[in-house]
């Protein structure tokens, strides 16, 4: 009898699991049909390769609780990492951004040079937004103080290379800051943080379509900077906001300023050259980046199957830290600074970006099943946007109760992905 009651509650949990997996299929074949115009018939049941992982997943999920609290304390995480990978070096740092900036001269030379080619632009448009991704990248390390250990100098790189790209250096510092502190918090975390069922149950029909349909979720991060995320208050932009202390008004306004001048030196360039060349050789990439920096930090926080998220006493650091996720961007990784190693960065966000990958392959033995192994990825990352589709489809609300939840989906939004497919 107990053995028989053992195999019903296996069977019990595996249909549990099983049932958002009916609802999961992501739509990668259809998504490979609309980036390389392929129409090749679909073979019935057959499943991408991302499906086929998902499935292993939820398997391993009735063998390992994700949710469970790890066997490990953060000091031995800290102790597993050479002591080399915390010495930050300046120069080192700068060196990156010489690198960035001759990289991205030399995409303007080639645009001038070449731009009547119409094979130029989207070659152009793409590989100069991926270099302001990674000047976005290399500022972000300056919020974080793992550019250096001289804050002046870090305020100073932050604000250069944050501005050129239309981003409040220290607006966005502060909020990011909560977010690493909050990190896989359903209410205190800042950055792409899940919905309530309450929350998501208010939003009009328009907003939940905005924020669960390809693309536009990409595009996400100006309205984030302005208004922040549903549920929340505040502007990135306003030393009055919700976001901040008393004692980091200057520094906002700072910011919003320097944003301001480079707003200034946009319209003057538009003025002298043209609005047209303007937007070919900066507002493209620039919404190209900001593309990027959307997939990215979504993915490092979604996209994964039963990915728990805490709030009340079974919230801490350590646990939160370990709902991040690593991802593989193929030849892109270290064009864009190895950000895609990214547990060890949530928990140690002072190890300098290069370190981060031996950082991680030491630390992966203390973490065992906690520490996610990215899908490998290919030359280009396309792999990813399956990653995504599957998690839009699936990844809606939490209960608004429970100190452990995972998210739900919404049938009418997953129907929806149903019908397309």
């Amino acid at each position: 009898m107990e053995k028989e009651r053992e195999r019903e509650g296996e069977k019990g949990a595996m249909t549990k699991l099983w049932t958002p997996l009916s609802r999961a299929k992501a739509p990668f074949f259809h998504f490979r049909q609309w980036l390389w115009g392929s129409s090749a018939p679909q073979k019935k049941h057959n499943h991408s390769r991302h499906d086929e992982s998902y499935r292993k997943e939820l398997e391993e999920k009735v063998k390992f609780d994700a949710g469970s609290p790890p066997p490990f304390k953060i000091g031995e995480i800290r102790a597993a990492i050479p002591q080399h990978c915390w010495v930050k070096s300046p120069w080192r740092s700068m060196s990156y951004i010489l690198r960035d900036f001759v990289i991205i001269a030399a995409l303007v030379a080639i645009a001038m040079r070449f731009g009547n080619s119409l094979f130029v632009w989207p070659f152009y448009w793409f590989a100069q937004g991926t270099m302001f991704w990674a000047l976005f990248v290399l500022g972000h390390d300056c919020g974080h103080g793992s550019f250096s250990d001289n804050v002046s100098l870090n305020n100073f790189v932050g604000h250069m290379l944050h501005s050129a790209i239309l981003v409040p250096y220290h607006g966005w510092r502060i909020s990011h800051r909560t977010h690493h502190q909050n990190h896989g918090h359903v209410e205190r975390d800042e950055s792409w943080h899940p919905l309530t069922e309450k929350t998501y149950k208010s939003l009009e029909d328009k907003t939940k379509r905005l924020r669960f349909t390809f693309p536009y979720p990409l595009f996400a991060y100006p309205i984030y900077l302005w208004n922040r995320s549903p549920g929340k208050s505040g502007s990135h932009f306003n030393p009055s906001s919700d976001l901040f202390g008393p004692n980091e008004k200057t520094e906002v306004l700072t910011s919003t300023i320097c944003w301001s001048i480079m707003v200034v030196l946009l319209l003057g360039l538009s003025w002298t050259i043209g609005l047209i060349p303007v937007l070919k050789l900066y507002g493209v990439p620039n919404l190209v980046f900001i593309m990027w920096i959307d997939l990215v930090t979504y993915l490092h926080h979604h996209g994964q199957p039963n990915l728990p998220w805490y709030r009340g006493k079974e919230w801490s650091y350590l646990r939160g830290g370990l709902t991040t996720v690593d991802r593989d961007y193929g030849w892109i990784n270290n064009i864009h600074h190895d950000i895609g190693t990214h547990v060890i960065h949530h928990l140690f966000p002072q190890i300098p970006h290069y370190h981060l990958v031996e950082a991680t392959r030491a630390a992966k033995p203390v973490l065992g099943k906690y520490y996610r192994e990215p899908e490998k990825s290919g030359p280009l990352p396309v792999h990813i946007f399956g990653i995504l589709m599957r998690s839009l489809r699936v990844d809606h609300f939490v209960s608004d109760v429970g100190e452990v939840v995972y998210y739900q989906s919404d049938p009418e939004v997953t129907k929806k992905y149903n019908h397309q497919d």
